[in-house]
C-alpha cells in the first residue's frame, strides 16, 4: 500500500512524462486528479482511468492509500501545502509515501516564466502597457551600466540580479514588438532564433567542419564572416564600420572605430591630427582620440581606465567630506 504524489512542471508540455511516471500511473489502483488538470487528456489517451476530484482532505488521501496504491497528480505549480500535511500525518503512523517527479525543467525553462510574466504585465499594468521602444531606452542603458558596476566592483553576488534586469528589458522590447501588425513585428522567439543562427554561423569551427589552430584564427574567421554578412546586407556600400553605435560613450566609440579600422589595415594617418585637420575644430577631441589609441597600444581600455580614476576621485572627495564634517 502506498501513496505517490506525482509532480510535474508546467514548463514542459503535458504528457511528456518519464517512463517511471507512466508505469506508476498505469499500475496504481487509483489515480486522483483535480478537474481541468492539463494532464487529463493524456491520461485518457493512455488508458489511465483517472478520477477527477477536488483537492482531497490529506487524512482521507492517506486513508485511501492504506487500502491500496494511490497516485495523486499534483497541480503543475505544485501542491506543497498538501504534501507537508501528508508528511505530518504519517510521521507517527508510517505509510510508504513517495514524491515522484514525472517531468523536469530543462536548462532555460524559467525563461518561459519571464515571457509569461511580461505578457501579463503588458496586458494588466497601466505603466507597462504604455511603454514604447523609445521610452524603454533609458532603462536598458541604466541596467547595462549597473551590470558594468557590479563586474568592475567584483560584486558577483549582485551580478545575477543585474543580469536579470537586462534580460527583462529584452523581454519587454520583444513583447512591445509582438503587438505590431506590419513587417517590423517580432517575438522573443524571433530574437532568440536570430542570435542562435548568428552564433552557429559565426562558429563554423564548432558547428561545422572548419578547423582552427587557436583563438587568433577564430577571431580572423569571425571578422571574415561578419564582412560577408555586411556585404550581403549592404552590397557595394558595405563598410567595416557598419554597425558601430555612434551613440555610445565617446571613449568606447573611438576605441571601437580604431579597432575596426585596424582590422582592415587602415593606416594610422587617417586619424585626426593636431593642427592638420581643420574639419574637426576640436583640438581637445583630437588629443583624446590619440589617448584612446595610446591606451589600446598598451593593452588598456580607455573607458575603463577613466572610470577607475573617477572612482578614486569619488572616494577621495567622500573622504574629504567626512574630514570636513569632523573638523
Amino acid at each position: 500500500m502506498s501513496l505517490t504524489l506525482l509532480a510535474t512542471t508546467h514548463r514542459v508540455a503535458p504528457g511528456l512524462l518519464t517512463w517511471k511516471a507512466w508505469d506508476v500511473l498505469r499500475s496504481a489502483g487509483r489515480v486522483l486528479v483535480r478537474p481541468g488538470h492539463p494532464l487529463l487528456p493524456y491520461l485518457r489517451d493512455a488508458g489511465v482511468a483517472a478520477e477527477e476530484t477536488a483537492v482531497p482532505d490529506p487524512a482521507a488521501l492517506v486513508a485511501a492509500a492504506r487500502d491500496g496504491d494511490v497516485v495523486w497528480v499534483a497541480a503543475p505549480e505544485g501542491d506543497e501545502d498538501l504534501m507537508r500535511e501528508i508528511g505530518a500525518l504519517v510521521v507517527n503512523d508510517p505509510l510508504d509515501v513517495e514524491v515522484l517527479h514525472g517531468s523536469y525543467d530543462l536548462p532555460g525553462a524559467r525563461l518561459l516564466d519571464l515571457v509569461a510574466v511580461m505578457d501579463t504585465l503588458r496586458r494588466d499594468c497601466p505603466w507597462d502597457r504604455k511603454q514604447t521602444h523609445e521610452t524603454l531606452v533609458p532603462y536598458l542603458l541604466e541596467e547595462a551600466y549597473e551590470v558594468l558596476d557590479t563586474i568592475e566592483n567584483g560584486d558577483y553576488g549582485a551580478l545575477r540580479e543585474e543580469l536579470g534586469d537586462v534580460l527583462m528589458q529584452v523581454a519587454f522590447h520583444a513583447v512591445v514588438a509582438a503587438e505590431r501588425t506590419d513587417e517590423t513585428a517580432f517575438t522573443v522567439d524571433d530574437v532568440a532564433a536570430g542570435i542562435v543562427d548568428k552564433l552557429v554561423r559565426r562558429h563554423p569551427h564548432v558547428f561545422g567542419d572548419v578547423s582552427v589552430s587557436g583563438a587568433d584564427e577564430v577571431n580572423a574567421n569571425w571578422e571574415q564572416i561578419k564582412a560577408a554578412e555586411r556585404a550581403e546586407k549592404s552590397g557595394t556600400e558595405a563598410s567595416a564600420l557598419d554597425g558601430v553605435a555612434m551613440g555610445q560613450p565617446s571613449l568606447s566609440l573611438a576605441a571601437q572605430l580604431q579597432r575596426r579600422a585596424g582590422r582592415m589595415g587602415a593606416p594610422d594617418d587617417l586619424a585626426p591630427a593636431t593642427g592638420q585637420d581643420a574639419g574637426t575644430g576640436n583640438d581637445l577631441g583630437i588629443r583624446l582620440f590619440a589617448l584612446v589609441r595610446e591606451a589600446a597600444d598598451r593593452g588598456l581600455d580607455a573607458e575603463a581606465e577613466l572610470r577607475a580614476v573617477s572612482r578614486v576621485f569619488r572616494d577621495r572627495v567622500r573622504a574629504w567630506e567626512r574630514r570636513r564634517q569632523r573638523d
